[in-house]
């Protein structure tokens, strides 16, 4: 028996590969031009061919643990339901080759900054697609993501909390775990397709479209079955840019009157995905310093530490609120030096 580790394909390789595909596909000789990569291990490339005609190649190394399959599949999932995901040009499964079409350069927050007074247009039109998505039937074959958000909240004890206060806090973890639970679990029952990633910059505007089409959508791969409430606050609570009160204000209005929601309870059900998605995002900003060894991200924590502490003021999480005002630090100037001094200096998950 073969015991051999698979070893990861050298740059080159990954070259050859790449130009095998584009080879083979309608963008055979097209200009190639680099653009800014996200969190993950995809790469992205704008092709423009002789007639000035532009798409988008997506990079996404399988040996990487990259897997375009689920990119594919909710992207065909929120054409159906009207809404405007990338077409596909040309794709190689295997290889993990994608050609997509190009929505353009106007996302969200570039819009926003540029154009201010468009904000509440913009984000109507953001609400609405997360309308659309509650009416539509949920994506068949998704997994069920609640059963996952304690675990992944309070895994910023080990990410977060622990690196800056040097010691280790399981008891403090388990003790958060309890009294987050049962609110998690006892959420307004239902389920729809989240995105899980629905935030500025990964939302462009196309006002050449109609309704909630204008609003172009990416990095939907990770998309689960999940509260209504949840990409409603990863929208409102954005861990990128600041998004005023008024406009979050506006946003829960229009959703709960899209669908006629009784707001005192959803108000709740966003409080409560609120703390576990900041809590969670605390985790990743500091995994992505202390093991990925990427530090620019430690800079967007006190943005989040400020959504999680309004949330934590609803009556309803008085315990949690406890818990995390008594044994999570403040992101503070030591704070964070800690954690991007520690930068890449935990080699495991685990």
């Amino acid at each position: 028996m073969n015991t051999k580790t698979p070893t990861r394909e050298t740059t080159s390789e990954r070259a050859q590969k790449l130009d095998d595909f584009l080879a083979q596909s309608p963008w055979s000789g097209a200009l190639s031009t680099a653009l800014a990569g996200d969190a993950s291990r995809r790469r992205y490339h704008r092709l423009t061919d002789y007639t000035g005609r532009t798409a988008i190649l997506m990079d996404a190394p399988p040996d990487a643990g990259e897997d375009v399959r689920p990119f594919l599949k909710v992207a065909a999932y929120l054409r159906k339901s009207g809404l405007s995901a990338p077409e596909i040009y040309a794709a190689d499964e295997t290889q993990g080759f994608l050609i997509l079409e190009d929505f353009g350069l106007t996302l969200y927050d570039q819009v926003c900054l540029q154009h201010p007074e468009s904000e509440p247009e913009l984000y109507d039109a953001a609400v609405d697609v997360l309308i659309e998505l509650h009416r539509a039937e949920p994506m068949q074959g998704l997994d069920d993501y609640v059963p996952l958000m304690t675990d992944l909240a309070t895994s910023s004890y080990r990410w977060y909390a622990e690196p800056i206060l040097n010691h280790d806090m399981s008891s403090e973890r388990d003790e958060l775990s309890c009294a987050l639970r049962p609110l998690i679990d006892n959420l307004l029952p239902g389920r729809v397709t989240v995105l899980r990633d629905y935030h500025a910059q990964n939302l462009l505007w196309l006002p050449e479209r109609n309704g909630a089409a204008r609003v172009g959508l990416l990095d939907f791969q990770d998309a689960m079955l999940g509260p209504a409430a949840y990409d409603l606050i990863s929208l409102t609570t954005d861990a990128r840019r600041d998004v005023s009160e008024d406009i979050g204000t506006r946003c829960m209005n229009r959703f709960c009157e899209g669908l006629s929601l009784d707001p005192a309870e959803f108000a709740r059900e966003a409080a409560i995905c609120s703390v576990q998605r900041n809590l969670r995002i605390l985790m990743i900003f500091g995994r992505m310093s202390l093991h990925f060894a990427r530090p620019h991200y430690v800079d967007l924590i006190p943005r989040v530490w400020r959504y999680l502490q309004r949330d934590l003021d609803h009556p309803d999480l008085r315990q949690v609120a406890k818990l995390i005002r008594k044994n999570f630090p403040e992101p503070d100037t030591l704070a964070l030096k800690a954690l991007k001094e520690k930068c890449g200096t935990i080699p495991t998950l685990q």
